[in-house]
C-alpha cells in the first residue's frame, strides 16, 4: 500500500501547503505534492496517480471560482487541449521504470522551481496564440503531463502571459483548465494500465481541497506572495535534486 489511515501530520500539513500556494496562482498544485511525496520517500510508481487525483479536485475548485468571476476564455484555451488531451492519455497510459521516472519528475521539479523564481508582468495587451502554435504547445504539455503527474498548467501559465496571450488572472483561469483535462486524461491512461492505485487517497484529496478553498481566495484577491513563492522554490529544487540524486 502507498497510503494508510494513519498519515503523519507533517505530511498532510505540506500536502496542504502546496495546495494553498499553487492554487493561489491557479494551479492544481501536482508539482509541490510530487516534491512532498519524494521529500517523504514515497513510492514512485504511485506518485503519479496521486498527483494527478489531487489535481483534478483542487483545479475543478479553482476553475469554478475564477469561471464564475468572469476570467475564463474558452476561445483562448481550446486550441491548447486539442492536442493535449490525447497526449495527456498517452502519458498516462505510458510506463516507465523507477529510476527513469525519478529523474524525469527530478527535472519536471527544477524547471516548475524556475517558474516560481521568475515574475512575468501583467500586460492588458491581449493576442491570441496562432494555432499552428498552441497545438504543439498543447500536445507537449500534455504529454508531460501523463507521464510525470505534474499537471502541465505550471508550464503553461508563464508562456500564456510571456506572449501576452492572456493577464494574470486569466492565466490562472486558462492554467486551472489545462491542469484538469490532462490530469483527467492522464489518470484516464493511467487506469488502462494499472495493477495497484494508491490507498487513502479520500484524506489526501480532503486536505488538498481545504489548502485548495484558502488559494483560490487568494487567487481572486491577490496572487501568491513573492517570499512564499520563493520558499516553494526551494522546496522544489530540493526534491528535485533527491529524486534526481536516487534514480
Amino acid at each position: 500500500m502507498f497510503f494508510d489511515s494513519s498519515f503523519s501530520f507533517w505530511f498532510l500539513s505540506c500536502i496542504a501547503v502546496a495546495a494553498i500556494l499553487y492554487s493561489s496562482v491557479g494551479h492544481g498544485g501536482a508539482s509541490g505534492y510530487l516534491a512532498v511525496m519524494a521529500l517523504f520517500g514515497l513510492d514512485p510508481a504511485l506518485m503519479k496517480p496521486a498527483a494527478l487525483t489531487m489535481n483534478i479536485f483542487v483545479t475543478m475548485l479553482i476553475l469554478s471560482r475564477l469561471s464564475r468571476a468572469g476570467h475564463f476564455n474558452w476561445r483562448l484555451f481550446t486550441p491548447f487541449i486539442i492536442a493535449s488531451i490525447p497526449m495527456a492519455f498517452l502519458g498516462g497510459a505510458y510506463t516507465i521504470e523507477s529510476g527513469a521516472y525519478k529523474v524525469i519528475v527530478g527535472l519536471a521539479l527544477i524547471l516548475a522551481m524556475w517558474r516560481m523564481l521568475v515574475e512575468v508582468e501583467n500586460n492588458d495587451k491581449i493576442t491570441m496564440p496562432k494555432i499552428w502554435v498552441a497545438l504543439p504547445v498543447g500536445g507537449i504539455l500534455g504529454f508531460i503531463s501523463g507521464l510525470t503527474g505534474v499537471g502541465g498548467g505550471i508550464f503553461l501559465s508563464p508562456l500564456l502571459l510571456l506572449f501576452n496571450w492572456t493577464n494574470m488572472r486569466g492565466s490562472a483561469a486558462i492554467a486551472a483548465a489545462f491542469i484538469l483535462v490532462n490530469s483527467i486524461a492522464g489518470i484516464a491512461g493511467y487506469a488502462t494500465t494499472a495493477n495497484q492505485w494508491p490507498g487513502g487517497i479520500p484524506a489526501l484529496v480532503v486536505t488538498a481541497l481545504v489548502g485548495g478553498i484558502i488559494g483560490s481566495e487568494l487567487c481572486l484577491r491577490r496572487l501568491a506572495p513573492n517570499q512564499l513563492r520563493k520558499v516553494l522554490a526551494i522546496v522544489l529544487a530540493i526534491a528535485g535534486a533527491k529524486m534526481i540524486a536516487t534514480a
